[in-house]
């Protein structure tokens, strides 16, 4: 979450709730977006000296806006560097499917159509997410990065996509 939160502080300034905002739209596949999660590590940022706020006030209301240091520059530069490593690809929810077989047949049916119905969902925010990065003007100099983003935005649509297929026709089979 750390290296998220700077480099979305790198791109501008924002509120913990303009970062919640973004994290949920379209990086929520890599991280949580609870606020909760958000506010920890906005804590740890700040603790570390790779973040800071400025405090405004806006329609009477105090805002903070977190912007990222030179050290915090400095680190997400180092993370961003780095070669990518194959990560676990841990998914809780798969016991319940390897144990599925215990639960009532119509429960059965009922649960895997809800979930595919959420990855429906999910699929079709992500591919507006797509669709609207790939309609972008973006300016040369964030061109890469954009490039990017929208590459990231893709692959979370496109395994919600092989999801769906693959619980579709798991549902198939079952019948």
């Amino acid at each position: 979450m750390d290296n998220i939160i700077l480099g979305l502080l790198l791109l501008s300034s924002k509120t913990i709730y303009q970062l919640r905002e973004r994290i949920a739209k379209g990086l929520n596949l890599m991280y949580s977006s609870s606020m909760g999660s958000i506010q920890a590590a906005v804590k740890k940022l700040l603790n570390c000296g790779d973040i800071q706020y400025e405090e405004t006030v806006e329609n009477g209301k105090y805002k903070k806006f977190y912007s990222i240091t030179d050290s915090g520059k400095q680190h997400f530069l180092e993370w961003v560097n780095t070669p990518m490593s194959i990560q676990s690809s841990k998914n809780p929810e798969l016991a319940k499917l390897y144990f599925m077989g215990f639960s009532a047949e119509e429960n059965r049916r009922k649960i895997l159509e809800e979930h595919i119905f959420q990855l429906k969902e999910h699929y079709a925010a992500l591919d507006i997410i797509c669709k609207d990065g790939e309609n972008i003007n973006i300016p040369d100099e964030f061109r890469d990065i954009g490039f990017y983003q929208l590459a990231a935005a893709r692959y979370g649509r496109d395994f919600m996509r092989f999801n769906i297929e693959w619980y579709e026709k798991l549902l198939g089979e079952e019948a």
